[in-house]
């Protein structure tokens, strides 16, 4: 699993005060489930709930809720997208403690493709990056064109000012 990792990195660059202390950052998985279904290969997907404890942390709480959040854009981008995770996706629990410092646990539900490709007689395992969304293509006259090549529609593009596209590498076969 690389995700943990990845966000115990970002955080410990993104917080100077957890730079100083480091092992004030805990991460654990809990609940972790591996996906694979019969498909022609060994390919197959971590599933877990990452859990981070921040203890006796007495900054802002958006100082930690900002930087969490960007690293999710990047990292697992669905649980800000799709409304059904929007709604339970992150979540936190904060135990106050004396001198205005808290605990802070925040859960992440988290998922991780490996890709297991077969070459000759041994396996290959690959660890591909999430799709990241990009402002879509700038406003353009497009054409559809038929299999003889007949323009069969014309249209210009949609305004990309607030649009965007996904930008998904699929493993090659």
């Amino acid at each position: 699993m690389k995700k943990p990792n990845s966000l115990r990195s970002f955080l410990l660059q993104a917080l100077p005060e957890l730079n100083n202390d480091p092992d004030r950052l805990l991460i654990f998985v809990d609940e972790g489930h591996i996906r694979s279904t019969m498909a022609n290969g060994l390919s197959f997907e971590y599933s877990y709930h990452l859990k981070m404890i921040l203890t006796d942390y007495a900054g802002d709480l958006a100082a930690v809720t900002i930087p969490v959040l960007d690293w999710v854009r990047v990292n697992q981008s669905e649980l800000m997208v799709n409304l059904a995770k929007v709604h339970d996706g992150i979540r936190f629990e904060a135990e106050i403690l004396a001198n205005d410092k808290v605990d802070l646990v925040i859960e992440l539900p988290l998922t991780e493709r490996v890709i297991v490709k077969r070459d000759e007689n041994q396996l290959n395992v690959s660890y591909p990056e999430e799709p990241q969304y990009l402002k879509a293509f700038p406003q353009q006259q497009v054409s559809l064109k038929s299999s003889t090549g007949e323009t069969i529609a014309s249209w210009a593009s949609g305004d990309p000012e607030e649009n965007y596209s996904i930008d998904h590498q699929y493993p090659s076969p």
